[in-house]
């Protein structure tokens, strides 16, 4: 499914300008590599292959994570802007529980949601487009559906 496999995902145009940006800083500063890593919206398995396939080094997972059994949040997620003592903002997120946080990143998944098995989404991802590794998949062609 798009949600699966990270079709229409549109962070992705963030992290592209932030690639071209690492890349034309690394010209100038004569190989200075900058980490690219990208946050936010990140819940699905399609969410974080576009994220690599765009050009980011890692990925944060707090949401992603909170559905672990073992997560502090029980099921609910708070995005960091809800943290403040004297103007709370944001909001408490229900995102339920699927499975132990070993399961939740290693698999075996038992639906197309993309919720579950995220390295095995990855890998998956990197075997049917031909690539063996994250770096090399970075580079990977996108086509954009102008359809949506």
């Amino acid at each position: 499914t798009r949600h699966t496999l990270g079709i229409q995902v549109p962070m992705a145009t963030a992290i592209a300008d932030v690639q071209a940006a690492r890349r034309d800083y690394m010209d100038e500063s004569g190989g200075r590599y900058v980490h690219v890593i990208a946050d936010g919206g990140l819940g699905s398995t399609g969410s974080i292959v576009k994220a690599f396939a765009m050009g980011a080094d890692a990925v944060m997972l707090g949401s992603a994570l909170s559905r672990a059994e073992e997560a502090p949040g029980q099921g609910f997620h708070w995005g960091a802007e809800a943290h403040h003592p004297e103007l709370p903002r944001g909001r408490r997120v229900h995102m339920g529980t699927v499975a132990p946080l070993e399961q939740l990143i290693h698999g075996p998944g038992h639906s197309a949601v993309g919720e579950v098995n995220l390295a095995g989404a990855l890998r998956r991802a990197l075997a049917t487009t031909g690539y063996t590794d994250l770096k090399s998949f970075q580079r990977v062609n996108v086509v954009v559906d102008a359809e949506s």
